[in-house]
């Protein structure tokens, strides 16, 4: 831990002295809707207008082409929504070709700007009905899901509950809570001091989604049970050593196997010290989406220096 941190105060001295060149944008893109690499401004910018919908996403009358085939699903994380979650990601993927779609789930209301606090269970059930609409619009056979924390780890519900494995032929994952976290320790000392259970009683109601999301939880423990995955889809985890809210960051990962690939960003480029709000920002991390979704044309991953919730240097 303190290595991690030694090492993102470095980074941030090195580039207000500016002895670190910026870095590059993900893949240069066949459209013109700019994309957003920053959380902090994304984040600002969405928020109170989950109603709306990220930049590329949500064009009914977009046809999928030859080239991509399968419409995109974005699914956003807890305490977060369609609008604050894929600035950058939905714009990315419609420059290149996507027919990208977004929704909100989860929310006490659906005009909240805080989505993603309800039972997992109904959130896949919302995410089943939208992936029905899509298809339904495209004339898809399948979408591609990419999800962001609680996104990345909720939609294997749907594949493996609700018939969504029929339905989806990748399932990106941008440090999701497929294992459950520690909160960095939290829950940890709350079973030790006998007060976690009280705690997670109040907590349920204004946020279902949080305790479930704790590690050892009953509903992770289903859903893990025979396997972390289903026959038919490609599974692709991208996770960051700095995540400050998926603890251990490892808790992200499935289990190896033929159909999964997981990715620490960290493992590709030293420089980037993108958390867990980031990197659904990151260049980095959104170029690896691009190169899951789309193997047989990988893309050079742009290292570059990126900071926690600020994003890269420009």
């Amino acid at each position: 831990m303190r290595r991690n941190s030694v090492r993102v105060a470095l980074l941030a001295a090195l580039a207000a002295a500016g002895l670190l060149a910026a870095g590059t944008q993900p893949a240069a893109a066949s459209g013109s809707r700019p994309v957003e690499t920053h959380f902090s401004i994304g984040f600002v910018k969405g928020f109170f207008f989950p109603g709306s919908s990220p930049d590329g996403a949500n064009d009914w009358s977009c046809r999928p082409s030859a080239a991509h085939p399968d419409p995109v699903v974005l699914v956003h994380g807890t305490l977060e929504n369609q609008n604050d979650n894929w600035g950058g990601a939905a714009p990315l993927l419609a420059n290149q070709g996507y027919c990208v779609y977004a929704f909100n789930y989860g929310g006490p209301s659906a005009g909240s700007p805080i989505q993603g606090t309800g039972s997992i269970a109904d959130g896949a059930r919302t995410m089943a009905a939208f992936v029905d609409r899509v298809l339904a619009a495209t004339g898809a056979a399948k979408v591609d899901v990419v999800g962001h924390s609680q996104g990345g780890m909720l939609p294997r519900y749907y594949l493996k509950n609700l018939g969504g494995a029929a339905k989806v032929g990748k399932l990106v994952a941008l440090a999701p809570s497929n294992y459950g976290t520690t909160l960095d320790g939290i829950t940890e000392l709350g079973r030790r001091l006998g007060i976690l259970e009280p705690a997670n009683d109040f907590l349920s109601v204004p946020c279902q989604a949080c305790v479930e999301q704790e590690i050892g939880s009953p509903f992770l423990t289903a859903l893990n049970a025979g396997g972390g995955t289903v026959p038919g889809v490609e599974y692709t985890v991208i996770a960051t050593e700095y995540d400050e809210v998926v603890t251990p960051y490892t808790n992200s990962f499935l289990p190896p196997g033929p159909h999964v690939t997981n990715i620490l960003v960290q493992d590709q480029c030293g420089l980037d010290a993108t958390d867990h709000l980031e990197i659904g920002y990151d260049p980095v991390a959104l170029t690896d989406v691009l190169n899951a979704l789309d193997p047989a044309h990988p893309r050079a991953v742009p290292c570059q220096v990126v900071l926690p919730v600020t994003g890269p240097l420009l």
